[in-house]
């Protein structure tokens, strides 16, 4: 079987992967690109748009995200948003709900009062939404039986508010790059990696049915297997996987808009929230729900071996774990969102969430959105003894780069792409169109002056 050689590799056929393949072939000199995928298509996983909220994350809403972080956030969803209105083709990739910040009772209502406050200035399309607008806006979040909810409420409302088919706009990216003129473009669909080495100043990678792939740069944008595969090639030792799967509830359509509610500080995972669902649009779809499983991919048992190699279980990561637990909120979340999975009990328990949104909802409306889940790979550093926030990403400099998790979610592939394009063109001698990169993108958000 004869080696395939090209100048770069990327394995990951989910929206990372995706968004550098065309950035790559667009914006670059490179000659030749190859992507792989392990399924016989692309995006299977987590950018699939039954697998995520579909929410384009900005910033404004998120309560766990400080002025800065935002700031960082909405420059990435601009480069999203951008794409899609400029080069897409398809504006059917996005759709605009609008969103809100709910806040429930008088403490969650002054913090929703101060990020608005404090936010404006990065978002000048945000306001505050009082009781009486709300039953306006969204009758069935502000009324309980009719009448104005007994609790204080108030939102932060933004009119623009948008939701993106991450899947699709995957497969828009590929189809991109595919077109570009000049570029040798190969995707390789139905390839499982199962060995990476390093040869000389090439890189290997060996596929399950024994095709070898080689490349002057290689990059993994494989999610829960990324940092599987960068132990294979002697990277990431200080790491371990915390796979965290989200499900969801599905309700009949009560909703015009996302609706957010206020999140806990203490935690890293975010709070229920209820979404128009692009996919079922007779539905409102409320989650995700937290839940620590050890496997790569949820309903899939087959990749237990796959954690187990990964997450390399040693009084470092024993330690790291025991702190979150002494935590009685940290841990009063992790035994209610095992409940939440529970058949009977699930629901009747799920429903209380999602009544803080929507009083009238009753067990009854509400059904578990079977096979409906992603898996978000958060990360352990053993060496630093903490569980790792936002963005993994393993880049020593070496003609490789590790991919774990882009932060917030698909919101970031895009810019995580262009960040990674400088690194490999620096590494590899390309050259950029950084003209061409900033026309459509902006040139803070592809850090050109």
């Amino acid at each position: 079987m004869d080696t395939k050689h090209s100048d770069v590799l990327i394995i990951g056929g989910g929206i990372s992967g995706c968004s550098l393949l065309y950035l790559l072939t667009a914006y670059t000199d490179v000659g030749s690109v190859t992507l792989l995928e392990k399924y016989d298509h692309l995006d299977p996983l987590n950018s699939n748009a039954h697998s995520n909220s579909q929410t384009l994350h900005c910033g404004d809403i998120e309560t766990n995200y400080s002025h800065e972080k935002a700031a960082h956030v909405n420059v990435a969803a601009s480069m999203t948003l951008s794409y899609v209105d400029k080069v897409s083709d398809d504006l059917t990739l996005k759709r605009n709900y609008g969103k809100m910040l709910l806040g429930v009772g008088e403490e969650e209502c002054r913090v929703v009062r101060t990020r608005a406050e404090e936010f404006t200035d990065l978002f000048p399309t945000i306001r505050i939404a009082e009781a009486e607008e709300l039953a306006t806006l969204e009758p069935s979040v502000a009324l309980q039986d009719g009448k104005p909810r007994p609790e204080e409420i108030v939102a932060l409302y933004n009119d623009q508010g948008w939701a993106i088919d991450y899947g699709r706009l995957t497969d828009s990216f590929a189809a991109k790059a595919q077109e570009m003129p000049g570029k040798d473009v190969t995707i390789d669909l139905s390839t499982e990696i199962v060995d990476l080495n390093q040869v000389g100043d090439r890189w290997s990678a060996t596929a399950k049915s024994g095709q070898v792939y080689e490349a002057s740069f290689l990059v993994v944008s494989a999610g829960s297997y990324s940092l599987l595969l960068a132990k294979k090639a002697g990277y990431g030792k200080n790491l371990s996987v915390l796979p965290v799967s989200g499900s969801f509830y599905f309700a009949p359509k009560v909703l015009e808009h996302k609706v957010y509610t206020v999140q806990n500080p203490k935690l890293p995972f975010a709070a229920i929230h209820g979404d128009p669902d692009m996919t079922e649009p007779d539905k409102t779809r409320f989650g995700p729900t937290a839940l620590v499983l050890p496997v790569l991919e949820r309903f899939n048992a087959k990749t237990a071996k796959g954690f187990m190699e990964s997450f390399n279980f040693d009084h470092e990561t024993a330690g790291v774990l025991y702190e979150l637990m002494k935590d009685k909120d940290i841990r009063h979340f992790i035994y209610e969102n095992l409940g939440y999975e529970i058949p009977v009990y699930g629901k009747r328990s799920f429903i209380h969430a999602v009544n803080k949104i929507v009083p009238d909802l009753t067990v009854n409306d509400i059904e578990f959105a079977d096979h409906t889940t992603g898996v978000r790979p958060q990360m352990i550093d053993r060496d630093a003894k903490q569980l790792m926030m936002g963005a993994a990403k393993i880049d020593p400099g070496n003609c490789v780069i590790f991919n774990m998790t882009p932060s917030p979610g698909a919101t970031s592939a895009l810019h995580n792409a262009s960040e990674d394009l400088r690194s490999i063109a620096d590494q590899l001698e390309l050259t950029v169109n950084d003209t061409a990169l900033a026309e459509i993108y902006g040139g803070e958000a592809v850090g050109v002056s």
